[in-house]
């Protein structure tokens, strides 16, 4: 990549979740993007193995979606979010419930995962409230959950990174169930480990601890993705399930990776068969071209605010963003629904399950590989540690990943995948490869 001098903007530019320092003396640029590959300042072409950040998984420039951007730039750029919709907004909304279980009716939009993890606890425990029960004031995460980066979603996720500087500003009232990962029961898992239910039971610990009647929901990621995809037990999500709707609790699931066909179905939840009370989306509901995001939530939850009997001229949730149900965001929005759906591509997220399974699963017994796990279109490895430097044997891997043409994920010494849906099966073979050589050249420098 091109040294320090020739780069403008270093110093100003704060890089979210990025080693600055590092950064700074090793700066990465890509200028330009098509199909399933990024290219880098200094002309080399990366395959992008995981969509963006999760988000493209339809690739990059499709001219469907460069039209409708036009299109909507020429009619109606921005609409008010606040006493006015637009015709391009709604119709969204209509399609996006439409993709979700049949019991999820309403949608909220947002800009971003994490305004709709807020947004979700916000309307969660509205509903308790209004149905008379507002000291339902707890929320239960999980263990290495992600959640998005507000105070809600940082409080009720858990991973320690993301926590420990702001742990005394915290929501408080927050418990967490355990991760559901275990190396030893767990190992080279293709698809969902059939240990591991059990932890579910967890939930019955915490009412016992803290009642029933003091608790708002639950929200877990059907499938953890930014934890390196930690996959679900069998019959674990079941379990939630039935245990919150034994107390009353709602129970939410943060699809903004798993939801628009990662998993091959529509969202999680169906590819599951377990129907949460609320969604949360974002991602690939607009390919990631324009920031949205959202939740869909059940009709009751709906009707209990729109019940509270309040006069009708009076706001039933004080909440919302200025770019809320943007109307250049829900263009882009339809164009990737219809690219999604006219082009097969969930199918074919589908399809290539067993061709990644195949790729990663063929990496077990390289030196350095501790596990590899895979579930719909995503896979991780785990890589041995490098002795009293966590981080560092993924960051190696990551940097040789460049020169195999790999855009990877580094998650710690975890390396996560999900390519675009459009891929080829040699594309993702070869990328299986491609993290062999980068694995092997890392390993052979030992731990330097």
């Amino acid at each position: 990549m091109n040294a320090r001098h020739h780069i403008t903007g270093l110093d100003h530019y704060w890089l979210p979740f990025t080693p600055n320092r590092y950064f700074n003396a090793h700066p990465k640029l890509l200028v330009s993007a098509k199909g399933a590959y990024y290219t880098t300042d200094d002309g080399r072409e990366l395959f992008d193995c995981l969509s963006g950040l999760w988000c493209c998984p339809l690739g990059h420039g499709h001219p469907k979606i460069v039209e409708a951007l036009t299109r909507q730039a020429q009619t109606l750029d921005y609409s008010p979010a606040f006493q006015f919709c637009n015709p391009v907004t709604l119709s969204l909304a209509d399609r996006v419930a439409a993709m979700a279980p049949a019991e999820l009716t309403r949608v909220f939009f947002t800009n971003s995962g994490s305004e709709a993890v807020d947004t979700a606890l916000k309307v969660a425990y509205g509903f308790h409230r209004l149905s008379g029960e507002a000291s339902r004031m707890r929320f239960i995460g999980r263990e290495r959950g992600y959640h998005g980066v507000g105070f809600g979603g940082m409080s009720v996720g858990g991973m320690v990174g993301n926590r420990k500087m702001f742990g005394p500003i915290m929501i408080p009232g927050v418990d967490h169930l355990p991760h559901t990962y275990n190396l030893s029961q767990m190992a080279f898992s293709k698809g969902q480990p059939t240990w591991g239910a059990h932890l579910a039971d967890e939930l019955e610990r915490l009412v016992a601890l803290h009642d029933a009647s003091t608790i708002a929901a639950v929200i877990v990621e059907p499938m953890q993705g930014s934890s390196a995809v930690v996959v679900p037990p069998v019959g674990y999500l079941q379990k939630l399930r039935e245990i919150c709707t034994k107390h009353g609790i709602l129970l939410i699931f943060d699809e903004v990776i798993t939801g628009f066909g990662r998993l091959g179905e529509n969202f999680g939840a169906q590819r599951f068969g377990v129907t949460p009370d609320i969604i949360t989306f974002a991602k690939g509901v607009t390919n990631g071209i324009i920031p949205m995001g959202g939740i869909i939530v059940r009709e009751e939850i709906y009707q209990a605010f729109m019940g509270a009997g309040a006069p009708p001229h009076a706001i039933e949730l004080f909440h919302g963003y200025t770019y809320s149900g943007h109307p250049m965001a829900a263009a882009v929005g339809h164009a990737a629904l219809d690219i999604l759906a006219g082009e097969g591509l969930i199918q074919r997220a589908r399809a290539l399950e067993p061709v990644l399974e195949g790729a990663m699963h063929a990496l077990k017994g390289e030196p350095g590989v501790i596990d590899i796990r895979n579930m719909g279109l995503a896979a991780a490895i785990d890589l041995d540690p490098i002795p009293g430097k966590p981080g560092l044997r993924g960051m190696k891997v990551f940097e040789r990943g460049l020169e195999e043409g790999l855009l990877l994920r580094l998650a710690g010494d975890s390396i996560a995948v999900g390519p675009p849906f459009i891929s080829t099966d040699d594309e993702i073979v070869q990328m299986g490869e491609g993290l062999r050589r980068a694995i092997k050249h890392v390993m052979q420098l030992g731990n330097a």
